[in-house]
């Protein structure tokens, strides 16, 4: 049986984790402008941390591959749910940069090293504004969707009524701009002769309106959240990035400390 969906709370919980932890990783960036050790990265402290880091900036890859393969998708969320996945992924993204941080001492010998911190937090960083942007984002477009379709239904009731009623307000309904809404009331004398029309017409402009405003709003969320799919895209191809830099930093740990130590 499938994990059922996070309930808000969860979702505030993690929102306000993760919103913490990337507090914590820009503090540790900030750090730069008071301390500096040049002996700490080269520690045996320094590496143990470096390694855990990178160790946890893996995770993530592993999510992304388990997400876009079929196969190893359907063997992996067989034992383990993809929403626990996401969860490691965006846990262990963190975790893993504040780590790399601490390795850092707040000193590098090398512009890769530079490179490789500075991309570290572009990296965590875009991917947090889409997460949680996107998840606001598609929240309210649900929401506004939901709230276009009751205004449909009552305007589909209303129109009938304003049908029934006389065929010259109908035309009211109908208008979407608020040019022609405001004309066609204007030019309307049944609705000031006939009480109930009198009654019936400003609800007819109120839910045209209504209308009009959601279908602009939902057409914007969906603008937004397309620029966002694309912001997630950039998202990607800068992890990429990194875990090649990330690569090349422990190669050259390895061959030049081994160097060093022969």
């Amino acid at each position: 049986m499938p994990d059922a969906a996070p309930t808000k709370t969860a979702q505030e919980r993690e929102s306000t984790v993760v919103g913490g932890l990337v507090l914590l990783m820009l503090i540790l960036w900030l750090g730069f402008l008071l301390h500096r050790s040049r002996t700490f990265p080269g520690s045996g402290l320094g590496h143990a941390i470096g390694i855990v880091g990178a160790v946890l900036m893996l995770v993530p890859l592993a999510y992304m591959f388990v997400k876009r393969i079929p196969a190893l998708r359907k063997s992996v969320t067989q034992r383990v749910p993809m929403r626990t996945l996401l969860a490691w992924h965006i846990y262990a993204g963190i975790l893993g940069p504040v780590l790399v941080l601490v390795h850092t001492g707040h000193h590098f010998e090398s512009v890769l090293g530079a490179t490789l911190a500075g991309l570290t937090i572009v990296v965590v960083l875009s991917g947090y504004v889409g997460r949680y942007l996107l998840r606001n984002i598609s929240a309210e477009l649900r929401q506004k969707k939901a709230q276009l379709g009751q205004i449909e239904v009552a305007y589909a009731d209303m129109q009938t009524t304003l049908a029934a009623a006389g065929s010259a307000p109908a035309a009211i309904a109908r208008g979407r701009r608020l040019w022609r809404r405001l004309v066609d009331a204007f030019f309307v004398s049944d609705a000031a002769n006939d009480p109930v029309l009198a009654s019936i017409v400003p609800r007819a402009l109120r839910l045209a309106e209504s209308r009009a405003d959601l279908e602009y709003a939902i057409g914007t969320h969906e603008r937004f959240k397309r620029w966002f799919g694309a912001w997630l895209r950039l998202h990607i191809v800068l992890s990429m990035v990194l875990y090649l830099l990330l690569a090349l930093h422990v190669w050259a740990a390895i061959y030049f400390g081994l160097r060093w130590m022969a």
